[in-house]
């Protein structure tokens, strides 16, 4: 297993971002992995978009990925504890507009989708699939 040393100006620099925050976000609250295809359908972000956004998280030392054929699965990172305590927070921010709750609610609703637990059907999004090639 990898060490990463986490840097606090770093990690706060990753959050300072409405798109990375979101991610943060569905992904904390729903304990779960989720590949870009998933993640594009979810936030009605494109993919060009959200791939750096996780990247930027993965160097922060706030994502895992983990290759599984064509697809990556990204996760939350759990070590050092004071993680967990900081996506409870990004939990607990207020959601006036309702754009968590709409992420989430497209989110449940993809990952019905999965089989055998892993996604196998790409993008979805008509318009997100387009800019996506």
């Amino acid at each position: 297993m990898q060490i990463i040393t986490i840097q606090p100006e770093t990690l706060f620099q990753s959050l300072a971002d409405e798109t990375r925050l979101r991610v943060i976000r569905l992904l904390a609250t729903t304990d779960e992995e989720a590949c870009l295809c998933e993640l594009v359908d979810s936030l009605q972000e494109p993919a060009y978009k959200l791939s750096r956004h996780l990247k930027i998280l993965r160097q922060s030392g706030l994502l895992s990925a983990q290759k599984d054929g064509r697809w990556v699965y990204h996760r939350l990172v759990s070590k050092p504890p004071y993680l967990k305590k900081l996506y409870a927070t990004v939990c607990a921010l207020p959601d006036p507009e309702q754009v968590f709750q709409s992420d989430l609610a497209r989110f449940e609703e993809r990952m019905c989708l999965r089989e055998g637990g892993r996604c196998r059907v790409g993008i979805l999004s008509d318009e997100l699939k387009a800019e996506a090639r």
